[in-house]
């Protein structure tokens, strides 16, 4: 087992980690809704999770990016991040 994680890049073990982190919020969120039972309630810990969403979405492209920014130029660069911007925006107009 300590072999198969050392053969994995930090950055990918950091990016699913990351994700792993996301899921458990949304399990999380999903456990308290049913628990409360209560719409309002339930509401409520939606929005938070619309917050969380686009934030690991960011951190882990920010993770991927500084990874790859050796490799890439900077133009290439730039359209990653023009990309990640638009997604951004459709998200939250």
């Amino acid at each position: 087992m300590k072999h198969w994680l050392r053969s994995i890049d930090p950055s990918v073990l950091a990016m699913a980690g990351m994700r792993m982190l996301s899921a458990l919020v949304e399990l999380s969120a999903a456990l308290l809704m049913l628990a409360f039972n209560d719409v309002k309630k339930a509401l409520a810990i939606n929005a938070a999770l619309a917050v969380v969403g686009p934030t690991v979405m960011i951190v882990t492209m920010a993770i991927g990016l500084l990874s790859l920014a050796d490799e890439l130029s900077f133009s290439r660069l730039g359209l990653v991040a023009l990309g990640v911007a638009i997604i951004l925006f459709a998200i939250y107009k």
